[in-house]
């Protein structure tokens, strides 16, 4: 179907499914909704053979089209990565059904009774780049949180998406709900994204998932609200009451454990009575092969070290480079993140817990941290499950996008026959 001409009345018509769909999904039992996950993960292990003849045809367009070994390593997928999607659906259904959750309960003087209680956010839009098993992690956390869902994947995934997704239809269909609530965007064409992001009225929320441009043009042009973030300029501060040994440890993992991910750290802050402690925090970094853009305090500490310009300090390297400065201090540091930062992930070294504290409530990013890696800025690691990204914003969801952020709530109010004076 990558031919197809009406993009407009196309989208229409999966929009006018999934709004239908949401409904019956909005009030499927928790067993309806993990039986569906279940039968999808056994689907998609009996479909390896045809998932990989798909995910080669997309490999050899990704090669043509000139990706970098890195995004075509995203692409690729072998049986393990497919058993791993198959487990990440069983491990979505094991989590705990959000909708119909108390969130909070009270009575009133007059003998009202209140609760607000979570409820599906509705019909969801998720687009994203290159990686398939994205089709699945986003297909099933909306599918848990009650919610009808558009995918549209990137071009360079589009026939193994496209079996994932027939996969999850399967597993919908097995457990008697409609196979619209996860829909797959059948064209390539770009048009696609366009004509979503002008459905207010039918998707509820928009969630891009890929680079700079992808996240930029979504949040530039979408006329629904979009959970997103558009970079991930993340910091480390180290402060003069920091563990060095700890701090290096901690650089080392937040830069180098993987470099191309949101919560790679780009920027370290050091505090400037730590001077003779540079050589101690950067040079693990030089020797795992780390590029560092330093001050001129960080420069005359290493050889090694090439001078920062102004650009670094707003830079998402996405790579093995990290800009290093000297700070006067802590209020120092918070002033930089705050001028610097996308508000994705900071984190403080230090063993002064009012210092730390300072930091915590002062720094105003979706995840702030205390003597911890930033590249646990991650809803798995969070004990949230799964993710559908991470979120900067500040209506709604912020942080980690799980279950419980794919949700909306409504009050219930309990009376006995009361009227208003």
């Amino acid at each position: 179907m990558d031919d197809i001409q009406n993009i407009p009345s196309l989208m229409a018509d999966m929009g006018a499914r999934a709004v239908t769909a949401s409904k019956k999904l909005a009030s499927a039992s928790t067993n309806a909704k993990n039986a569906a996950l279940n039968a999808a993960a056994s689907a998609l292990r009996a479909s390896i053979p045809q998932l990989l003849v798909a995910n080669e045809k997309d490999i050899i367009f990704g090669k043509k089209k000139g990706l970098s070994d890195a995004m075509i390593d995203r692409l690729m997928l072998d049986e393990h990565r497919i058993e791993a999607i198959a487990l990440g659906l069983e491990a979505i259904a094991e989590l705990p059904d959000p909708i119909g959750d108390v969130m909070a309960n009270w009575g009133r003087p007059n003998g009202l009774n209140i609760s607000r209680v979570r409820v599906p956010l509705g019909v969801i839009g998720v687009i994203y780049e290159s990686r398939p098993n994205v089709t699945a992690d986003a297909g099933a956390l909306c599918l848990k949180a009650g919610n009808a869902v558009i995918l549209r994947g990137g071009s360079e995934s589009f026939h193994s998406s496209s079996c994932i997704h027939k996969c999850l239809s399967e597993g919908l269909r097995a457990a008697g709900l409609p196979a619209d609530a996860v829909q797959l965007v059948p064209t390539r064409d770009r048009a696609a994204v366009g004509e979503m992001l002008t459905m207010s009225g039918v998707i509820d929320i928009i969630v891009p998932r890929g680079g700079r441009s992808l996240v930029g043009r979504v949040q530039k042009e979408s006329r629904v609200p979009v959970f997103a973030h558009l970079e991930g300029i993340c910091h480390l501060y180290v402060d003069r009451e920091g563990d060095i040994e700890k701090a290096a440890a901690i650089a080392l993992n937040a830069k180098m454990r993987r470099t191309g991910i949101c919560g790679a750290a780009e920027t370290m802050l050091i505090h400037k009575t730590l001077t003779d402690q540079i050589p101690a925090l950067i040079t693990p970094l030089l020797d795992a092969g780390c590029e560092i853009r330093g001050d001129s305090a960080v420069q005359a500490a290493d050889e090694r070290v090439l001078p920062a310009v102004e650009d670094d300090w707003r830079t998402e390297y996405l790579d093995a480079i990290l800009s290093v400065k000297m700070v006067e201090d802590t209020e120092a540091a918070v002033a930089h993140i705050a001028k610097y930062s996308s508000g994705h992930t900071e984190t403080i070294i230090t063993e002064n817990a009012e210092t730390a504290e300072f930091f915590l409530n002062n720094v105003d990013s979706a995840i702030v941290m205390h003597n911890a890696s930033t590249q646990f800025a991650d809803g798995g690691e969070f004990g949230m499950g799964a993710e559908i990204g991470i979120a900067t914003g500040r209506i709604h969801a912020r942080g980690p996008v799980g279950l419980e952020q794919l949700t909306s709530f409504k009050y219930q109010v309990r009376g006995t026959g009361q009227i208003r004076p």
